[in-house]
């Protein structure tokens, strides 16, 4: 190979170029649209757990949390509480803002609970405090139906997710009438009023949240199954 010939070779693959195809083929991955995409993908979980949750690669969890299989999600849990997988990591407003945004895009029943109580945790610590958690992150009134929307009224209150929705209600509630804030205001009394509605045999969720936000999914009837199940 002649000098020229290396030089072209060199600058068609740049370092740049080659981490555009690495990240191609993790999104692919990730995508888990092929048995083997998921079976890579659950590797991948495994590894990021076993390699601990930091301040640095916290963002990958939550990239994690996109992926719409529970057997990659069991992998990246293990053995722990999925309220308290990303405890470790201190409220911010990225966190909060991926929260929601998650929230906002999945459909009531569209994903795995255990992925669902995962962000539920999030909130439930930073909004622990209502207003330290508003500073953080201003959730609106549409941030709170996307929440609301993900309550389900026939599993009632002792629902593990069910509590800890209608606890971050109550909290974010708890502002109503503490500011002069407009945008507060509005947020909490439509928080109270969710869970006025879901208390309330006689009422239904599509009369406090718009009825295009609950229509609902079946994660499982999208999932691909490895070909094996790995321990």
């Amino acid at each position: 190979m002649d000098k020229q010939q290396g030089k072209i070779i060199e600058e068609a693959w740049s370092r740049e170029s080659i981490m555009d195809v690495e990240i191609n083929i993790i999104e692919r991955m990730i995508g888990c649209r092929t048995i083997e995409a998921v079976e890579a993908a659950i590797s991948y979980a495994k590894f990021l757990r076993i390699s601990g949750l930091n301040n640095d690669n916290y963002p990958l969890f939550l990239r994690f949390l996109e992926v719409e299989n529970h057997w990659v999600i069991d992998s990246l849990i293990g053995n722990k509480d999925p309220f308290l997988l990303l405890s470790s990591i201190h409220p911010n407003n990225y966190l909060l803002l991926s929260a929601f945004k998650l929230l906002t895009n999945w459909h009531p029943g569209g994903i795995y609970p255990k992925t669902l109580a995962i962000v539920l945790g999030v909130l439930q610590a930073a909004y622990s405090s209502p207003k330290d958690g508003y500073k953080i992150y201003n959730s609106s009134i549409n941030d709170v139906n996307n929440l609301g929307k993900h309550l389900n009224k026939e599993l009632g209150q002792d629902d593990p997710n069910n509590r800890v929705m209608l606890d971050i209600l109550d909290r974010l509630g708890s502002l109503a009438g503490t500011s002069e804030n407009p945008a507060i205001e509005i947020m909490a009394r439509q928080a109270n009023s969710i869970r006025t509605f879901f208390f309330d045999k006689r009422k239904k969720m599509e009369d406090i949240i718009p009825q295009v936000l609950l229509v609902k999914s079946d994660y499982i009837a999208k999932e691909i199954a490895p070909s094996k199940v790995f321990a």
